[in-house]
């Protein structure tokens, strides 16, 4: 089999934060001591509002809590903090993504990293994998319009020099899945901390754990025919 092959998608677009890694829990440690250190408090309820989000869009959300901060300070001063823990921890893979991301390089699909977190970050992330993950990277601060606009997706999509609707896109988050659908990639849902029900997901799977290449083909395949998988 060979991916020209119009009986299989092209590439795999995959999400990071939440999707990738496990890596929610790194940024909410960076926003609370953010948020209290001008007086503030965080909740656990108030950072999922922020997931899935652009960077600046969550800094201005922090601005209105009080921090007292411009943008682009926000933004690199959470963006230093994850990388701190991430090269502190290691890179926290969700269950089977890690294996999954393994399977595709080694039957030559084409990946591409679309996240909203900053290029540094993902080429950093990228870096810390044992193989050559990914054929592109686009981060937040790549594209002009962040998800959910569909734009991440349609500029990895072009980077790989493959037709959207040959892609298929992984995500976690309803902000990530609302960006996806509308690129017109068949569209894989992976909850993390937030449900993903009724916002457009070709297919919901609790876990990527024990899930391949065959299986996104025939979430692929199920969407271009209608039926659903």
């Amino acid at each position: 089999m060979t991916f020209t092959d119009t009986a299989w998608p092209k590439a795999v677009l995959w999400d990071m934060d939440g999707t990738l890694i496990d890596s929610e829990p790194y940024w909410m440690a960076a926003e609370t001591p953010l948020v209290e250190r001008f007086g503030g408090t965080w909740t656990h309820e108030d950072a999922l509002q922020l997931i899935g989000n652009d960077l600046e869009g969550s800094a201005r959300i922090l601005q209105g809590r009080g921090v007292e901060m411009a943008v682009p300070e926000i933004v690199d001063y959470l963006t230093d903090s994850v990388l701190q823990q991430l090269t502190e921890n290691g890179v926290p893979f969700r269950p089977g993504a890690w294996e999954f991301l393994r399977e595709l390089r080694e039957r030559g699909v084409k990946t591409a990293l679309v996240t909203m977190s900053r290029h540094r970050m993902a080429a950093h992330v990228a870096g810390l994998i044992e193989f050559d993950a990914f054929d592109v990277i686009f981060g937040g601060d790549d594209v002009e319009r962040p998800k959910p606009y569909p734009d991440p997706y349609l500029a990895g999509a072009r980077a790989l020099d493959v037709d959207i609707r040959d892609c298929v896109a992984i995500e976690d988050s309803p902000t990530g899945l609302r960006a996806a659908v509308s690129s017109g990639a068949a569209t894989i849902g992976v909850p993390n901390l937030i449900g993903l029900d009724g916002l457009g997901a070709d297919v919901i799977w609790d876990t990527l754990a024990g899930r391949t290449f065959d299986h996104a083909a025939d979430v692929w395949r199920a969407a271009h025919s209608g039926t659903g998988a």
